[in-house]
């Protein structure tokens, strides 16, 4: 079983800073992982997939699902549907079984109405300037309610989730001189180019 206390630490060292959002990652990956009887993965054996958008508060709870489930940016299983949501669907693909954890409204509005938000972030007081007293009890708060007053875990449902192939192939821009992934390749007059340079 997955504890999301084992991981706050790092969690914060990680995030940068204390707030609700990332701990909330940590709690809602857990639950996921827990429901699903899978380990943080080193590889990509489990994929993430997070109904977060982009320019929106709370984006943070994607670091605490990163730290708690192994599923980065750099391994390519963990990706945002840019729904604006916190949502996390959490797919196993060796058994092509997923769970869909979000936090309860309801829990997410409370974090909303305190000073951590009104005071101080919703006037562009940035995260690391809050005072630890006004943080704090937000973080505890989060991190020690029950699974059923904060989250809302669905059954486990199986997926029809094929992984991509990977490419391995790539040239050198020939104008810039830096490497490229082959199918993000241009081709400039007779010149295999990247992006930037193809739109130059």
């Amino acid at each position: 079983m997955m504890n999301p206390e084992d991981w706050l630490e790092f969690g914060q060292k990680f995030h940068g800073h204390k707030c609700p959002a990332m701990p909330m990652g940590l709690r809602v990956a857990a639950a996921a992982m827990n429901a699903l009887g899978v380990e943080r993965t080193g590889d990509s054996a489990i994929l993430a997939l997070l109904d977060l958008g982009e320019d929106h508060c709370a984006t943070c709870f994607a670091d605490g699902v990163q730290v708690i489930s192994g599923c980065t940016m750099g391994k390519g299983n963990i990706k945002k549907t840019h729904k604006g949501k916190w949502a996390l669907t959490l797919i196993d693909k060796k058994t092509k079984k997923a769970v869909r954890v979000t936090p309860k409204a309801e829990a997410m509005l409370a974090n909303k109405k305190t000073s951590f938000f009104k005071d101080y972030r919703e006037k562009g007081v940035p995260p690391t300037k809050v005072p630890d007293d006004v943080v704090q009890p937000l973080v505890e708060k989060v991190m020690g309610a029950p699974d059923d007053m904060l989250l809302n875990i669905s059954e486990v449902f199986d997926v029809d989730y094929q992984d991509p192939p990977h490419s391995f192939a790539s040239f050198v821009c020939e104008e810039c001189g830096e490497m490229v992934v082959e199918q993000y390749g241009r081709i400039k007059g007779d010149h295999k180019v990247c992006i930037d340079c193809a739109a130059k």
